[in-house]
């Protein structure tokens, strides 16, 4: 007999609870499959005096980072690291990146044997050396593992609440391709698959820099077109990036749910405008707005614009990203935001 999936969710914010509820409910309906229990990670908090896990266990809401949505019975939250990922054959990773580090070499010495991961984490994590190293990149070699990844026009609280929306795996392996198929599809979070792990992974950092710039844009009271251009020309940067420091990504992948249509829904209504949009028109910084505004949850692009800028200064090639490096400018507080289109002029005058 086959042995069954055993699932772990490493992550229970807002996004993690969302696709949480979507694993459980489709372990449940795969039982032949999947077993049916499912566990998710969750950093311990107290909630009014309680804890975090026993409200998502007895209540089966996350009452911080979900509100309103009710989780699935079977999924069970576990505020011990290693005993989640106990016996686990797949590892859905979606935490904040900046604790990826820690998180592997935490589980390094208790994973199951043959276990598989898939990352839906947005983000790079750059070295002492400036180099920029991918998450799926780092759980490979952390773990010994195959490492997938999962990037779409998924804003949580929509999939929460089952609005339609797509998603797109990158999956070298086709066998994995119809596992994760069952895992993941429901009639409306609508799942395509590809094999080019790389570039789907590259969309759902990248998007998150161009979104400051979205963000920047609203803060300025500026319209439509002018947040259109921004998300064009900051898509033609992260096709670029992509292709110019990674070998095998393909064009067609910056036109599934996790390059185009990402980029617009995070550069209309995602956490990074938001913040961008309150930057322009309060001055505060970063840190005091992302503790006003998410509810615990991190700003990804903010962290993201400076590893990629680190990155590209090491490589020389900062000339060659006008958009990201204005926006990163602009996030230092070096440029006025309405300077956010004089892209070119302002790489003339800053770079080194």
């Amino acid at each position: 007999m086959t042995e069954k999936e055993k699932v772990a969710i490493i992550g229970s914010g807002n996004w993690g609870s969302a696709i949480a509820r979507i694993i459980a409910t489709n372990t449940a309906k795969h039982e032949n499959i999947f077993e049916k229990e499912t566990k998710i990670w969750v950093f311990e908090e107290l909630i009014d005096g309680q804890k975090l896990t026993e409200i998502m266990n007895t209540k089966h809401e996350n009452v911080k980072y979900l509100p309103g949505i009710t989780l699935p019975e079977n999924l069970i939250a576990e505020p011990d690291l290693i005993k989640s990922v106990d016996g686990a054959t797949i590892l859905v990773f979606v935490l904040p990146h900046q604790f990826i580090s820690r998180t592997l070499s935490t589980i390094k010495e208790h994973i199951k044997k043959g276990c598989r991961a898939i990352t839906l984490i947005k983000g790079f994590v750059v070295d002492d050396q400036d180099e920029i190293h991918l998450i799926s990149d780092m759980i490979s070699e952390s773990l010994g593992i195959q490492v997938s990844a999962l990037m779409g026009a998924n804003v949580a609280n929509e999939v929460a609440q089952d609005m339609f929306c797509e998603t797109t795996i990158g999956c070298a392996d086709q066998k994995d391709q119809e596992m994760y198929l069952k895992l993941f599809n429901t009639k409306t979070f609508r799942v395509s698959t590809v094999s080019d792990v790389y570039g789907v992974e590259i969309c759902g950092s990248l998007k998150n820099i161009v979104a400051l710039g979205a963000g920047f844009c609203d803060g300025l009271s500026f319209g439509g077109n002018s947040k259109a251009a921004i998300m064009r020309i900051g898509l033609l940067e992260m096709k670029k990036f992509a292709q110019m420091f990674y070998k095998g990504v393909e064009s067609e992948t910056f036109f599934e749910s996790c390059g185009v249509a990402d980029l617009i829904t995070t550069c209309v209504g995602g956490r990074n405008r938001k913040v961008a949009e309150a930057f322009v028109k309060t001055g505060k910084s970063w840190n005091d707005l992302e503790a006003e505004l998410l509810n615990g949850q991190k700003l990804q692009g903010t962290l993201t614009c400076d590893e990629v800028h680190r990155f590209l200064t090491k490589k020389g090639k900062i000339e060659e990203f006008p958009l990201f490096f204005t926006i990163y400018l602009i996030a230092q507080k070096k440029v006025e935001p309405l300077r956010v289109f004089d892209f070119d002029e302002v790489t003339t005058e800053f770079k080194k």
